[in-house]
């Protein structure tokens, strides 16, 4: 608990049996009440191993959903246990741990409601093995998504996010996409709620073992984005009504 505070970590898994072990070692129990991981059906011992470890939440897909649904069935279960504050991390080791206490106390706080952590505000991405492909990708969408949306973010596309729950009561992420493109339409949605999103810098990694998508899925993510933006610029503007941004 923190600031009395109910802070929960959501793991939202698929394939994660290798690295789960030294994502939960580095997790802060010292303020966190809860760990939840969602395993979107893998094909290695996933839920097995996060039984093993002691993990207090573990909650199985019958099939293989996709991240935004993994997502969902994260927050859901984060809001059912009466948690005020949720920390997403990945349990690929790909993000660090050590950062949910700076994250968590800039929401108990009260000094932001929504926190991410950047790989690019370090300007670290590229030596910490991001593939130049997906760092310059980040750095185009990321400016016209900013152009698009009037914000100064400095990356749409982390997955290491903190809430409080208040924002995640607020807006309608059942509406988003069950796929990668999620994590941008919910940004969207929290922008339209008027909420303001910090960010800290986070050195991130990059090895075989973390998760990635493909080029391929990756360009459609990206032109995905790309969409999202638009279409709130356009709602914006009064030109169309975009329905990801209604209650």
């Amino acid at each position: 608990m923190i600031n009395n505070k109910v802070l929960t970590v959501v793991m939202p898994a698929y394939n994660a049996e290798k690295t789960l072990a030294q994502t939960l070692e580095e997790v802060p129990m010292d303020i966190v009440d809860h760990i939840i991981l969602v395993d979107d059906k893998s094909r290695d011992n996933t839920v097995e191993t996060a039984r093993q470890l002691g993990i207090e939440y573990v909650i199985t897909h019958e099939e293989n959903k996709g991240y935004g649904a993994n997502q969902k069935t994260c927050y859901d279960m984060a809001i059912d246990t009466g948690s005020d504050i949720v920390i997403m991390l990945h349990p690929d080791y790909q993000y660090t741990p050590k950062l949910i206490h700076a994250m968590a106390y800039i929401i108990a706080d009260d000094v932001y409601k929504v926190v991410f952590g950047s790989r690019i505000l370090g300007n670290d991405a590229l030596k910490n093995g991001m593939p130049l492909y997906k760092y310059l990708s980040n750095r185009f969408l990321t400016f016209f998504q900013n152009l698009l949306m009037h914000k100064k973010l400095s990356e749409y596309h982390t997955g290491y996010r903190a809430f409080s729950t208040e924002v995640l009561k607020n807006v309608n992420y059942h509406l988003c996409s069950d796929d990668f493109i999620f994590d941008n339409q919910i940004i969207a949605q929290i922008f339209h709620k008027g909420y303001e999103i910090a960010e800290v810098t986070c050195p991130t990694k990059y090895f075989a073992e973390a998760s990635s998508i493909n080029f391929k899925r990756s360009l459609k993510y990206g032109f995905g984005c790309l969409n999202v933006a638009f279409r709130y610029f356009m709602h914006k503007t009064g030109l169309l009504k975009y329905d990801l941004l209604q209650k």
